[in-house]
């Protein structure tokens, strides 16, 4: 029984392909480019060379049938034809207060999620487009719906209401959701396991930095506050996002340079965060080593972040009480050290001491690694996030009629002995 798991963007779009019986990946993959020109797939599978071409694509249900037709290829797939495809996991962004957990996917589920998509119209469009295409393509078999917001459903009212008018939460839904679900259940039950505790005996903190950047404060396992919000804009400073800003500079700057809204949207999530501080848009790598090398606006870039980043940690240390470990992961988390050296400096007083050299070292790769030094008070951990893992078992739980909540759910990563799978 094999799960195709899809992560469908405005231009891009990921896949992996897993076993339902042992988890191992047989394919996974990405198309960049859709819909714009040029588009390219790479595709790679255990013990195989890897495999990429450019294939015009000019909606994602070309892209989609891209990616079946390159599993099921008789040279570089990995699966004899889509039969082979048991069910399709979709990742969706944005499941408001309706979604409590992962769905399997109807005409009424669909209708519910087109009227969630002004909610994250950079997420949910592409995310709701992508299904469309696959349930067209493979309409035989079931497709589950998981949301990233469904995750955070169990934040008490005083952390996801705004102390905004109240009707606007009544007739509008105005609330704080929170994004990434996937990678922090991934981070949170990995963290409990290398504790060597159940996952509702342990209080957390766990970051997902990447392009998007979010933190989150577990409560006995459960998502008690996160940094984002209503749309994914709110938090942490990010690569093209701004991030938490005094809510009257939009206003301000409307009137400023005469924006129009869109314009000012556009700005906020593509014009702003590191790519605004910079007045470009770089590649990380190239802005940390710039930083490294002691460029002035790259350097105060990096403290920016990290300053947010200490500031988020130190209140989430607060919200939840005593904290056993942070984990925090995904590209920026598990690759960079200077940015974790930079982010945890400062926090000795809370008992949060970085080994220094496994910081540099002992988080390469997919590796997952305790970063922390002996004597640290709360363990740190760089756990590399597997979101495409939490997919395919939300599925499996959703088809077996196990789809209990997330604390009390078995899932295969929290369990005594679990490795990591290595990726292709």
């Amino acid at each position: 029984m094999n799960i195709l798991t899809l992560n469908c963007w405005i231009h891009s779009i990921h896949y992996t392909l897993c076993s339902g019986v042992d988890w191992s990946i047989l394919a996974t993959g990405e198309l960049e480019r859709v819909a714009i020109g040029g588009t390219s797939i790479s595709q790679r599978s255990p013990g195989r060379e890897g495999y990429s071409a450019r294939v015009e694509c000019v909606d994602h249900r070309d892209a989609i049938d891209l990616v079946i037709a390159t599993l099921t290829d008789p040279q570089h797939g990995v699966i004899d034809d889509k039969q082979q495809i048991a069910a399709v996991g979709h990742r969706i962004v944005h499941g408001g207060e309706e979604f409590r957990q992962p769905v399997r996917i109807d005409e009424q589920i669909l209708a519910t999620m087109r009227t969630l998509a002004p909610l994250a119209p950079l997420h949910n469009e592409p995310n709701i487009a992508g299904t469309e295409a696959c349930m067209n393509l493979l309409p035989a078999i079931p497709h589950i719906a998981v949301f990233d917001t469904s995750f955070h459903q169990t934040m008490p009212e005083c952390a996801y209401l705004y102390p905004l008018p109240y009707e606007w939460y009544e007739e509008y839904g105005v609330r704080r959701f929170g994004f990434h679900g996937p990678s922090h259940l991934y981070l949170s039950r990995r963290a409990a396991a290398l504790l060597g505790r159940p996952v509702v005996d342990c209080n957390l903190v766990t970051i997902h930095c990447d392009r998007g950047v979010s933190l989150c404060a577990l409560r006995n396992g459960v998502s008690v506050d996160t940094s984002m919000g209503l749309t994914p804009l709110e938090g942490a400073i990010m690569d093209t996002r701004c991030g938490d800003i005094d809510p009257g500079i939009p206003a301000f700057m409307i009137h400023a340079e005469d924006l129009s809204m869109t314009e000012l949207n556009r700005i906020l999530n593509l014009k702003s965060g590191i790519t605004g501080i910079l007045g470009r848009q770089v590649q990380r790598r190239d802005y940390l080593a710039a930083a490294m090398e002691g460029d002035p606006q790259s350097v105060l870039a990096l403290q920016m972040e990290s300053h947010r980043l200490k500031k988020y940690i130190g209140a989430y240390l607060a919200a939840v009480g005593p904290v056993d470990a942070i984990a925090i992961s995904a590209g920026t988390g598990e690759q960079e050290w200077i940015s974790r050296q930079e982010t945890f400096a400062g926090l000795e007083c809370f008992g949060i001491l970085l080994d220094q050299e496994k910081n540099r070292t002992g988080a390469v790769g997919r590796a997952e690694a305790r970063i922390s030094a002996a004597d640290s008070s709360i363990a740190v951990f760089v756990i590399p996030s597997d979101e495409e893992r939490v997919i395919a078992e939300e599925v499996m739980a959703v088809l077996s009629g196990d789809c209990t909540d997330h604390a009390h759910r078995d899932y295969s990563f929290s369990r005594p002995g679990f490795k990591p799978v290595d990726r292709a």
